[in-house]
């Protein structure tokens, strides 16, 4: 058994039938969005960020070169939502917040972490590519 599309909104579940399995190539398809959220520009570097360790949100952003507040804000918050991070929110003043992944996010991150890794190995190959295509053109 598992859950369709339409029946995840609505909590029922459904026959495991190819057109009710997740599929990325298919438009309708949720996976595409938590793809997209763990994926993201800075979804990957949150996810390896706190891949080391737990953060405070303003150490996240010193971490994360770039990133606006708004943005990590934002970002946190989708990934909390997805299940990924775990958002300890410690009632002193002032307040205190951590965030730290939770066993999924420790696997997913573990999983950008090795494409991160990939990415910054190849980059003169990719570098030689781009040239290679730029000069044929």
């Amino acid at each position: 058994m598992s859950v369709s599309v339409e029946s995840a909104a609505a909590g029922t579940v459904t026959s495991d039938t190819p057109a009710s399995r997740p599929s990325v190539n298919r438009v309708e398809c949720p996976s595409r969005l938590v793809l997209e959220h763990v994926t993201s520009r800075w979804g990957v570097l949150v996810l390896a960020a706190l891949l080391e360790r737990s953060h405070r949100f303003s150490e996240l952003r010193r971490e994360i070169g770039g990133v606006s507040e708004k943005m990590l804000a934002q970002t946190l918050q989708v990934l909390e939502r997805d299940g990924f991070v775990h958002r300890d929110a410690k009632p002193v003043i002032p307040p205190r917040v951590d965030y730290s992944l939770t066993p999924m996010g420790r696997e997913v991150a573990q999983q950008v972490w090795a494409l991160t890794r990939w990415v910054e190995g190849r980059l003169d190959d990719v570098f030689e590519a781009r040239a290679a295509y730029d000069s044929a053109r």
